[in-house]
């Protein structure tokens, strides 16, 4: 009995060694967000973009803003923005039906 609490120990402290170390070769533990948070933020700054693009069209158009390569490049900025959050809402629902798919 006293050769497994023994070992229990020592176990404990290997193990609290190895990931001191892992700690200090690696960094320590960062937490990055979830999938949904990352897509809910880029799904709102897409949305920023596209406000902001309207904004200025809607300037230019009134005379208040006088740059147009401005205008334009806000337009296309928001433009690539939508198209790669609907290109990652396609991967994401293929990919649910590919697991939908699978046999059990």
């Amino acid at each position: 009995m006293t050769e497994i609490k023994s070992i229990g120990q020592n176990y404990g402290s290997l193990t609290q060694k190895v990931v001191s170390r892992a700690e200090e070769a690696l960094g320590p533990k960062t937490i990055t967000p979830a999938f949904n948070e990352r897509m809910g933020d880029a799904i709102r700054d897409v949305a920023d973009a596209q406000k902001n693009s309207a904004d200025l069209a809607k300037a230019y158009e009134l005379g208040l803003e006088s740059d147009l390569s401005k205008v334009m490049v806000a337009r296309q900025v928001s433009s690539l923005g939508f198209q790669m959050v609907l290109n990652v809402r396609n991967k994401v629902l293929s990919a649910y039906k590919d697991i939908m798919n699978m046999p059990v």
